[in-house]
């Protein structure tokens, strides 16, 4: 049965955490190993470590079940990867216990057949075990640039993929968020309120320092109503800044003086080899608050309330007010770029990711104009 080791310190040539395949054997999948590790590694083409570990967990399913079929990688057809997919059609995941999305099937498809066209370009194989078919989108769909594309409303599509129906993002109502804040405690409460308000991701929101926030930010409240804060950690490590209420400021450094400060002595005084660590956010034990534990927790905050959505949702929310909220000031204010703007806050690498917002304020007018105050602290403080 394939497997995934992780590289534990890494090296000049081998990144740390970096996922390996092994087979039933133990023996490293070298394919796969050699094109992970271009993806981790080549200048110009290096990706960041959790889009490898998450290409590194698709090939390991393939592979697996490459193993478990007692087929050699290079002999695979269409059909055999057709399988592949239709066992996924077919039933739910081994981990969630939930159907696969068609999202997450084509994204597991994609990688793999990425994967093959790279050995078919590096010389491991003579020919590509899928084809492209012409496939007709609606004018709505098309990206703004599809101008450019001489056959419009044409696209060539991977064969193998499933019919996916396109869900835009929505923009939560200030009534749910009313009731999503009711049943978050600290810190996830708070950790959500960043979410909202700077349209921070999980990753980014676990990887906040304490030194990050300023504690003289209540002198800057008359001068300027936000407070830049420069992120570090970043999907895609690009470094940028975020831009935080004072109001949310406050709360963050009264929760590290009541809440963060007097965890710390008590865990302290229980056991002296305790040492806090940098993390702002910390959970009942004093570790850092981990993606997968804010995760859980937003999930069953969600159910709780009963309003529909992930915590990611709450990165929507900014999103989408922050441009309607832009736009409107665009009208006396011409020389701003409103959707430029937001890609920079939500540290976007395409305008293209952003660009999809611009068809959701139009269906969510009438929410979005009651959540700008909200967005900005006022109703939070309050629930």
């Amino acid at each position: 049965m394939a497997r995934i080791v992780r590289a534990v310190d890494g090296h000049a040539a081998i990144p740390a955490n970096f996922p390996i395949i092994v087979n039933d054997d133990m023996a490293i999948i070298e394919p796969a190993f050699a094109w992970l590790l271009m993806l981790a590694t080549v200048p110009g083409r290096s990706h960041s470590p959790e889009t490898v570990r998450t290409y590194g967990e698709h090939l390991h399913d393939w592979f697996d079940t490459l193993e478990q079929s007692q087929l050699e990688w290079r002999a695979v057809t269409e059909t055999e990867i057709a399988s592949w997919r239709n066992r996924m059609l077919g039933g739910p995941s081994p981990h969630t216990r939930r159907p696969y999305a068609h999202s997450t099937i084509n994204d597991r498809v994609r990688t793999v057949c990425r994967f093959y066209s790279w050995a078919h370009h590096a010389g491991w194989i003579d020919a590509l075990p899928f084809h492209f078919t012409d496939v007709r989108i609606s004018l709505g769909r098309q990206s703004f640039l599809g101008h450019v594309n001489p056959r419009p409303g044409i696209i060539a599509a991977n064969a193998l993929t499933v019919a996916q129906y396109e869900r835009l993002p929505r923009a939560l109502r200030v009534d749910q968020l009313r009731r999503l804040f009711a049943h978050l405690d600290a810190p996830y409460r708070l950790m959500g309120e960043w979410a909202l308000a700077t349209g921070m991701r999980r990753k980014e929101l676990c990887g906040l320092e304490g030194y990050q926030i300023p504690e003289t930010a209540h002198l800057e409240a008359d001068k300027h109503p936000l407070m830049g804060i420069g992120l570090v950690i970043t999907k895609g490590d690009q470094p940028r800044t975020v831009y935080a209420p004072i109001g949310l400021v406050d709360r963050t450094l009264r929760y590290i003086d009541e809440v963060r400060t007097p965890l710390i002595r008590r865990l302290r005084a229980r056991d002296s080899q305790y040492r806090a660590p940098a993390s702002l956010f910390l959970n009942r034990n004093g570790r850092p608050v981990t993606r997968q534990r804010l995760t859980a927790a937003m999930a069953a905050a969600f159910a709780a309330s009963g309003v529909e959505g992930t915590g990611h949702w709450l990165r929507h929310t900014f999103a989408m007010t922050m441009l309607a909220r832009l736009q409107q000031q665009a009208r006396d204010t011409p020389h701003i770029n409103p959707l430029k703007i937001v890609q920079m806050l939500l540290g976007h690498r395409s305008i293209q990711s952003t660009a999809i917002y611009l068809r959701c304020i139009d269906m969510y007018t009438s929410d979005l104009e009651e959540s700008i105050a909200y967005l900005y602290g006022v109703a939070i403080s309050d629930a």
